[in-house]
């Protein structure tokens, strides 16, 4: 197992069981206690984890991303232009899938104008937006609600999102690194935009060029999994070469 996702594995049993001690990770995972020790130690670095006695424990979430209210006034124009290119792809009618980030909060407004939407979101803002569009049907996963940005998380949302298939998985996204690797801040995160990718026809990725060629911690999906890319310029040329390779549609202004 590579060392991403022996992490990702850790943060998943964290979440389900609060805390966990070497040893236990150690047996749960088949692997050494000091394999496990070089996995957490860059977790506890990034404020990921807590160190406690014999173990660790989750650490507060947030640390790492700026609150929503911020993340929507950084390259607002860029993801407003984002937005208005993602609305032209959007027909009357449509069904769509969007998760909470502020480029997605960006395509809400510019959809405010489409009809008969049918959208699925675990982000209040969202649904407040587009439910007062002409005909649009609105459905809000229920779960635990973070306080940030009013989003909606937890083994509740999965289950609501399973029990839909649309045409659309409208995705914001933390990072984009320069080996394709689509990434995100928290976990949660992540499992709902793979529960999004897994009901939909097809997934677009809404990413501002700051996200290109950083890295976070969680791997949310991969280049195989994306249809589109949206953007407001062309990324790196190593970047654009594995777009082309697995023909993943690029948008730009």
């Amino acid at each position: 197992m590579k060392q991403h996702r022996r992490q990702d594995a850790i943060l998943s049993l964290l979440q389900a069981r609060g805390s966990c001690s070497i040893i236990e990770l150690a047996e749960m995972l088949e692997v050494s206690d000091e394999t496990i020790r070089r996995n957490v130690r860059p977790l506890i670095e990034k404020n990921y984890l807590q160190k406690v006695h014999g173990g660790v424990i989750l650490a507060p979430q947030g640390e790492d991303e700026q609150p929503f209210g911020r993340r929507m006034q950084s390259n607002a124009v860029e993801k407003e232009q984002i937005a208005n290119l993602l609305a032209g792809i959007i027909d009357n009618g449509d069904s769509l899938m969007i998760d909470t980030g502020s480029t997605t909060a960006y395509v809400a407004r510019a959809l405010r104008g489409h009809k008969d939407l049918s959208v699925v979101t675990n982000c209040t803002e969202i649904a407040r937006t587009l439910v007062m569009g002409s005909g649009n049907q609105v459905h809000l996963a229920g779960g635990q609600l973070r306080r940030d940005d009013s989003a909606v998380f937890g083994s509740s949302a999965l289950t609501f999102v399973s029990q839909f298939q649309v045409k659309y998985a409208i995705l914001s996204i933390a990072a984009i690194s320069l080996q394709g690797e689509f990434m995100d801040h928290h976990m949660l995160e992540a499992e709902f935009s793979r529960a999004m990718i897994k009901q939909a026809q097809q997934t677009i990725i809404v990413a501002d060029s700051s996200k290109f060629g950083s890295r976070a911690l969680i791997q949310a999906c991969s280049l195989q999994q994306v249809d589109v890319l949206i953007s407001n310029q062309a990324p790196p040329a190593d970047l654009c070469a594995l777009l082309e390779e697995y023909e993943v549609k690029l948008i730009l202004p």
